[in-house]
């Protein structure tokens, strides 16, 4: 396991991003590499903000990738992520992996940081895992939405037309897997369940699993201007994408719905 710099714990090892530093030993012979990392993207997207979410991913992603390329037995693979954010903006399209990426912000971040990943792609198998909303009771965007929504403040935002490509992290881990495992898997992969909603079905689902009302929602001028650039991108737009390298590779999803999904995860 490789962690950022630290004093390193038995069987880990560090690595520095900021210099460059990692220790290369770690990755020599390894049955795999799975890189995560990278800046939250939540918060007001200012310039030093925008800074810190692309270059922890492409620095960090072409430090491992380039360390994978040198190596004289590397990994067998190297799974690197991604996000969704690749397809920008797409009212009424349905995103599958050969789709060419969109506009705006997180997608030109994804272009870079998949291209990052591509490093290493002469020396061993790559996979992009193009991660969408990633449902978990203690993190991520979920647990921000469960006070208000459980104090019966929760609503859609905006038309509530956007899509959410979503997925539980019981079903990333799985998926990941899945990817390790299959060798004939390589590139960009959908990591999101099969049924994604619209921000207003999820809205009121994540009410009738709470038994909450959903009944305020918030104005897209309102989030534009609370939240800003990071505000309409991810609230107010969205795209709906569907896992075909998985299914095609028979991935067995534990929560392909979203009702079973959020009950799974909060115990409803």
């Amino acid at each position: 396991m490789v962690r950022p710099p630290r004093t390193p714990q038995e069987g880990e090892a560090s690595w520095d991003v900021g210099t460059g530093l990692i220790d290369a030993t770690a990755f020599e012979g390894a049955d795999a590499v799975v890189h995560l990392a990278g800046e939250a993207i939540a918060g007001r997207w200012n310039p030093e903000k925008k800074k810190r979410v692309l270059e922890s991913r492409v620095r960090g992603t072409e430090l491992i990738a380039k360390t994978v390329a040198n190596c004289k037995n590397p990994p067998r693979v190297f799974a690197s992520a991604s996000a969704v954010g690749w397809y920008g903006n797409r009212y009424g399209e349905v995103m599958r992996e050969y789709a060419e990426p969109g506009e705006g912000f997180l997608a030109e971040v994804c272009k870079a940081w998949e291209a990052a990943a591509d490093t290493a792609a002469d020396a061993t198998r790559v996979v992009k895992l193009r991660l969408g909303l990633i449902l978990a009771k203690d993190g991520g965007a979920l647990k921000q939405m469960l006070r208000p929504f459980k104090l019966g403040l929760g609503g859609r935002l905006g038309s509530g037309d956007q899509f959410m490509s979503w997925i539980t992290l019981d079903d990333v881990v799985g998926a990941i897997v899945h990817c390790l495992k299959d060798e004939a898997i390589r590139g960009p992969v959908n990591v999101t369940a099969p049924n994604p909603v619209t921000n207003r079905t999820f809205t009121k689902m994540l009410g009738k699993v709470l038994i909450r009302p959903t009944i305020l929602p918030l104005p897209a001028p309102v989030a534009s201007l609370v939240f800003g650039e990071m505000g309409r991108e991810l609230l107010l737009q969205g795209q709906n994408v569907t896992p075909e390298r998985l299914m095609q590779t028979g991935y067995a999803f534990k929560h392909p719905h979203i009702e079973g999904a959020l009950r799974a995860v909060l115990d409803r």
